[in-house]
């Protein structure tokens, strides 16, 4: 059985991650309230904002960057700007 969150991406009840998937509180934070599908959607900007700003996951500045990036993206629906890229209509 599948858990279910209610999802603060989304806004709406919806399948829960299997496991944390990211240390600390603010991994217990995802787990508890952000969904499957917008974790994927995150995946999906993290891996464009590592290609193009060439981030080094050993960089601890790196790192913050993109934990930064990541809570304004799932917790308070910030769209992140990718230089260059433009979502397809």
């Amino acid at each position: 059985m599948a858990r279910t969150v209610f999802c603060e991406y989304l806004k709406q009840e919806a399948e829960g991650l299997d496991f944390q998937l990211y240390p600390g509180e603010l991994g217990k934070r995802i787990f508890d309230s952000i969904s499957k599908p917008a974790w994927a959607e995150w995946i999906k900007k993290q891996t464009m904002l590592v290609n193009e700003k060439k981030l080094n996951m050993m960089n601890p500045e790196h790192r913050q960057l993109l934990e930064s990036e990541m809570v304004s993206f799932l917790f308070e629906g910030k769209d992140i700007h990718i230089e260059g890229y433009v979502p397809q209509k």
